[in-house]
Formats: C-alpha cells, sequence, structure tokens
C-alpha cells in the first residue's frame, strides 16, 4: 500500500480521531475530517463542512438508533448532527477501525458504536481496538474475532472513544506502522 493513494475519513474530535489524523499526517495519508458548522473539533485540518442537504442524506429515526444500539439518544439537532456525519465517514471509507469497548451485546460504547453499526449495515470490513482488553478484533459473521487487521483499503475510517487510553493510542500507530512500512 502506497499511504499517498490512502485516504483516512474522521471526524477530528478529541482522542481516538485526533490521533488517527495525526498518525495519517505522519505517514503522508490524506486525510478528510467530515463536519458541521459550529461543530468544535480538536483536529482542525482537511475539513470538509457538510452542508445541511448533505446532512439529511444520513439522517436516521433516532428510535431506531437506539433500538440498534441498545441505548436512549435523544432527539436533539447536535446528536443527530453527529451520526449524519457518522454516516458520511463510513459511507466514504471502504474499511472501518474504531478504539472503544466492546460491550457483551456486541455493540460499542457510546456514539462512536453508530460507526460501528453502520460498518456492519453497510458490509464494510469492521475493526475494533477494545482499550479494556488490550486486543483488535474483526466482526467476521455475527460475532467479533480477535485478530490483527491492517489497512487494506485506499480508503478507510478511524473513529472512536474520545477517552484514548495509551494502549488504544499505540494500537492506532502500529496499525499504520504495519500497514505502511
Amino acid at each position: 500500500m502506497n499511504p499517498k493513494n490512502c485516504t483516512l475519513y474522521s471526524g477530528g474530535l478529541k482522542g481516538a480521531e485526533t490521533v488517527f489524523g495525526e498518525t495519517a499526517e505522519k505517514y503522508n495519508v490524506n486525510e478528510v475530517i467530515y463536519t458541521f458548522d459550529g461543530h468544535k473539533l480538536s483536529r482542525e485540518k482537511n475539513i470538509r463542512i457538510l452542508t445541511e442537504e448533505e446532512l439529511e442524506r444520513g439522517d436516521i429515526s433516532m428510535e431506531l438508533a437506539s433500538r440498534m444500539m441498545h441505548r436512549t439518544y435523544y432527539e436533539t439537532d447536535k446528536i443527530r448532527k453527529v451520526l449524519q456525519t457518522i454516516f458520511h465517514m463510513v459511507n466514504s471509507g471502504h474499511q472501518v477501525f474504531v478504539v472503544g469497548s466492546i460491550q457483551e451485546d456486541g455493540s460499542v460504547k457510546g456514539g462512536t458504536g453508530w460507526a460501528v453499526q453502520l460498518a456492519k449495515i453497510f458490509n464494510r470490513p469492521l475493526h475494533v481496538f477494545d482499550q479494556p482488553q488490550e486486543k483488535w478484533f474483526t466482526w467476521k459473521g455475527s460475532n467479533w474475532q480477535e485478530d490483527h487487521p491492517l489497512i487494506k483499503y485506499d480508503t478507510f475510517v478511524g473513529s472512536g472513544t474520545r477517552y484514548l487510553s495509551d494502549a488504544g493510542r499505540a494500537a492506532i500507530e502500529q496499525l499504520f506502522a504495519e500497514s505502511f512500512s
């Protein structure tokens, strides 16, 4: 893989997304940060502000999102826009990498879990670094299997928790090092 031919899609938020972006920059991987007007980012390079019309293309019922994620999302404009932005990230990237916590029901904790659900729906190669276990897992069929993933497609998503651990940071850096060495 030539990193100059690859593009990372993320949301530019604090934690995992910032480290994905910084690491992509270090390896000369192109980066696109999807966001919306008024959204506070931690990483402000290569920003693509989605229009209201574009955001609407990623719209979903908050009730359906809540059911799929096994948690309650309240109808707020900001949460809706965040979920719509995640839709564009996952729709743009062929492979999805997430840092977070896999729950007992197979979902991933927090808003990060929406990227995971969409990756499953869109049938994208999906990999989660589970911070509590400090291991990578890949979604295969209908369950998580321990794995050692590599970036294998020229478009990929990097998302995850705002509360990135040292192990999570190291996992992202190792992913890039092994994929582009």
